[in-house]
């Protein structure tokens, strides 16, 4: 049976039907509609998600803590035309870690895991892309956990740091350096206040950080530069970025220091902001030492004059002046006489006192206007600008050797007698050069002391070879000995009184096979300055004795022999130990021998000569003063020395009735040594005026060619058996009775 379409319970059931469909279908409609917003919400949070992460360059990360995986969300660039798309990657986190910092990162894990710490925070190297790896600053949670509260899940972000680790670590190195920097650094604004300073800084200007901070730069101003120059300068600085050079600055306690600096301009926080950095390095040690090097570079450091680089070029200066002025130079070459042997007996700081000494009154005499250089030793030259004429070099040289005549003054106590010896060269006549000119005056010097020392000579060519005979000598001289070409001759001394021969002087004489007879005078001083003197002198004194004791051995006794005694053989060695060992060989007794030596030795140093002296006394041997008269007496000394006899030099008896000053002299020293209980022979007695004169003022003995010439042993031996035989028989001899 059909049904009927009209039943009303058939329609309700459709309509019924009907209308769940419809409301399914609206169902349907409105979830669909729900799950579309819910997938745009999700990728619209997803795209907000991967625009902060590639806004900030971090990546978002899970970590399974079950299974040990690390899912990485990474915003990568797309395609061409395409937006940027996020990669889901996941990785094996000992895998993903360097080796290095795997368990570093895993126990910052376990302290959060285990409630240590609030989230996780870690640096670590991973390796992602690129063979090199890349520091990572990873921050996390837990996001997940069982019911247990265990933790399942940990969710965070990953930065990439290495940029700014590497710039954190250059801003630590720089700091570091900063600190560590021996330099003062120091930063200003623009108004040149102090913004920040190291410790250098702090150390070496004496402030506290609080009290320079804030504070302008003018707190180090020194007073040795005014306001202006400090201005120029930051002006310089603020006008071109940059200024380096020298200038004084002050300390705390007022100090002054020399410092270099280089300042420049460096921006600050933002474009508008500019500071000053300025490096400051205190070179005050080091100034003062470069001065010091130049000092000695060019300045004797013991008498402060002009070395000898300094006077080369002083010199070369003047030359070139007076060639283009047309006028002359002189160059003086001084040496100090006989200094070595005084330095030798007073010891090298009374020495140094002696050359200070010298060179102040060297300075004194010939100005501050004139150049003078020490050049080594007891060795001095002064140079001489636009002279007139060549005598003015000579006037000079003279009130120098006057200006030595009073001796120098060593301290409150002691005085030294000492003379230069000058020679002379000059510009255009002698040379063009500082080297010749040079060596031109040292050869006039050498020449000066052989005519007698302290005096001058100009030099002329002649010098040239008397120089390279004077080298030939000097070379010759070294075998004397072994040649045997050195004999004494003896010269006998005469009583006054009853005309009685009471000894002999010893001369030393050189008899060259090359060169022929050769004069003391000129050998005897090439034998000083070589040391020879000392072996020859040794043999003087064996042969004098030998000889004085051979003619004891003929029968005639009652004699003394004089031997003449370097300043060497005084000073050096053990002479005294010499003298007694030559007597004890020889046989003589210490009375029969009389040493002579020089006055201008003996006055040199008065005190420290009366004390070796007196060994010589010890022995017995009697001690003359030679050539007195000649230097630089004092009767105070004379008191002190252990003198027995003065010898008055020939200079003084040549002229006796002519000259009423030598006759006074003469005279008076006479009478002085009588006064002194002291034995006084003239030498160089040649005529019967001189003879009557000296035994008119009772002048003890005479020595000269009235008497005898020097004679050889046998000869003076024949010469005094005649005169004593003569005088035992009654025969006339030379009237010499007043």
């Amino acid at each position: 049976m059909l049904t009927d379409p009209a039943d009303p319970r058939l329609l309700g059931a459709a309509i019924v039907l009907l209308t769940a469909l419809v409301a399914g279908l609206v169902w349907l409609l409105r979830r669909r509609t729900r799950q579309r917003q819910r997938m745009k919400a999700l990728r619209d949070r997803e795209e907000r998600l991967m625009m902060a992460l590639w806004a900030t360059g971090e990546h978002y990360w899970e970590y399974d803590v079950v299974h040990d995986r690390l899912r990485l969300l990474q915003v990568e660039a797309g395609a061409r035309d395409r937006s940027d798309v996020m990669v889901e990657r996941v990785f094996d986190p000992a895998r993903l870690l360097h080796p290095d910092d795997i368990e570093p990162a895993r126990r910052e894990l376990r302290k959060h895991l285990d409630g240590a710490a609030r989230s996780f925070l870690a640096e670590a190297r991973v390796l992602l892309d690129g063979p090199e790896p890349v520091w990572v600053r990873a921050r996390g949670r837990v996001v997940h956990r069982d019911h247990a509260g265990r933790a399942l899940r940990v969710a965070g972000t990953a930065l990439n740091i290495t940029g700014s680790r590497q710039a954190d670590r250059d801003r630590r190195i720089a700091s570091e350096v900063l600190h560590s920097m021996s330099e003062a650094v120091s930063v200003v604004d623009r108004d040149f206040h102090f913004v920040s300073v190291n410790p250098a800084f702090l150390r070496i200007t004496g402030y506290e950080e609080h009290e320079v901070i804030g504070a302008n730069a003018d707190l180090l101003d020194s007073t040795q530069h005014d306001a202006a120059f400090y201005g120029h300068i930051r002006g310089q600085l603020a006008r071109h970025g940059r200024w380096t050079g020298e200038m004084w600055q002050r300390r705390k306690d007022g100090e002054e220091f020399l410092c270099s600096i280089e300042a420049s301009v460096v921006s600050g926080g933002h474009e508008s902001e500019l500071l000053y950095v300025t490096v400051l390095n205190d070179i005050t040690r080091q100034k003062r030492a470069e001065q010091e090097l130049r000092y000695l570079a060019n300045f004797d450091t013991l008498t402060n004059l002009p070395n000898r680089a300094l006077l080369s070029e002083r010199l070369s200066r003047a030359i070139v002046r007076a060639r283009r002025q047309d006028s002359r130079i002189a160059v003086l070459f001084l040496d100090l006489d006989r200094f070595k042997d005084i330095n030798d007996s007073l010891g090298h700081a009374a020495g140094d006192r002696i050359l200070r000494a010298a060179a102040k009154r060297l300075q004194d005499t010939v100005g501050q206007h004139h150049t003078v250089a020490r050049l080594s030793g007891d060795e001095f030259t002064v140079v001489l600008e636009n002279l007139e004429t060549p005598e003015a070099a000579e006037r000079t040289a003279r009130e120098i050797i006057m200006a030595f005549e009073a001796p120098l003054l060593l301290d409150e106590r002691q005085e030294i007698a000492i003379s230069p010896s000058i020679g002379i060269s000059l510009y255009p006549d002698h040379g063009h050069v500082p080297t010749a000119l040079l060596k031109r005056a040292d050869t006039a010097m050498y020449q000066a002391k052989a005519a007698g020392r302290r005096t001058f000579m100009r030099y002329d060519d002649a010098m040239d070879v008397a120089t390279r005979q004077r080298a030939t000598l000097s070379g010759a001289l070294r075998k004397v000995l072994d040649r045997g070409e050195l004999r004494l001759a003896f010269q006998p001394r005469l009583a006054l009184a009853d005309s009685r021969i009471t000894g002999v002087e010893a001369l030393l004489r050189w008899s060259s096979d090359e060169h022929g007879e050769i004069a003391p005078a000129d050998f005897i001083p090439l034998a000083e300055e070589s040391g020879l003197i000392l072996e020859i002198g040794e043999w003087v004194l064996r042969e004098a004795c030998l000889t004085l004791r051979r003619w004891q051995q003929h029968g005639v006794g009652g004699l003394t022999v004089a031997v003449n005694v370097s300043v060497l053989q005084l000073l050096r060695g053990d002479f005294p130990e010499v003298v007694r060992r030559v007597l004890g060989d020889v046989g003589l007794a210490p009375e029969a021998l009389e040493l002579e030596l020089t006055e201008s030795v003996l006055m040199a140093n008065a005190e420290q000569t009366a004390a070796k002296l007196q060994a010589f006394r010890a022995i017995g041997v009697s001690l003359a003063i030679d050539d007195f008269g000649t230097g630089y007496s004092s009767l105070a000394y004379l008191k002190r020395l252990p003198i027995t006899t003065i010898k008055i030099d020939k200079a003084f008896i040549d002229d006796l009735s002519h000259d009423p000053e030598d006759a006074a002299i003469t005279s008076t020293v006479i009478t002085m040594a009588h006064s002194l209980g002291l034995n006084v022979v003239a030498e160089g007695v040649e005529t019967e005026a001189q003879l009557r004169f000296l035994s008119q003022h009772r002048c003890d003995e005479i020595q000269g060619f009235w008497l005898a010439q020097p004679l050889d042993p046998h000869a003076c031996l024949a010469f005094i058996r005649n005169w004593t035989q003569a005088q035992g028989a009654g025969r006339p001899l030379p009237a010499i009775s007043p």
